[in-house]
């Protein structure tokens, strides 16, 4: 309850990057990178996955928990370099796998979504509202 009041949330960052204005796309199930996302459309290409078809393209994705497979890393890197990527990524925990996309893509001079760590219980007040996050986390609606 006392995070319904909040207007304002402190994420742990996990990969540095610019701020973002983006809306807040919460995932429902968690989700595999690997076969799970198109990395040339952004869309969830997982036909089991509940939100099967949607953008994850330019959106705060809020992960729940990720699916592992060693590939995610060059998943994230691909849609990465295909401008198709998440405008930022919330995770509950950290999954160093899927970050290294991150790492790398930022190594080879691509311009890179920051990462973010904050509560999944939190991901269903941010679904589908305009957000701010700062350099700092901080999460704001707009």
């Amino acid at each position: 309850m006392e995070a319904l009041l909040q207007d304002r949330f402190q994420a742990k960052i996990l990969v540095a990057g610019a701020s973002v204005e983006a809306p807040a796309f919460a995932l429902t199930a968690p989700i595999s990178f690997w076969g799970g996302v198109d990395p040339q459309t952004g869309l969830i290409a997982n036909v089991r996955h509940p939100q099967y078809g949607q953008s994850v393209s330019g959106k705060v994705l809020c992960l729940p928990a990720t699916v592992g497979s060693s590939s995610a890393a060059a998943v994230l890197l691909e849609l990465v370099h295909s401008n198709r990527a998440p405008g930022a990524i919330l995770l509950h925990e950290p999954d160093a796998i899927l970050l290294l996309g991150l790492i790398v893509a930022e190594e080879m001079g691509l311009k890179i979504p920051p990462a973010y760590q904050l509560d999944r219980e939190t991901y269903a007040l941010l679904d589908q509202r305009q957000l701010h996050i700062s350099e700092q986390g901080i999460i704001c609606f707009l």
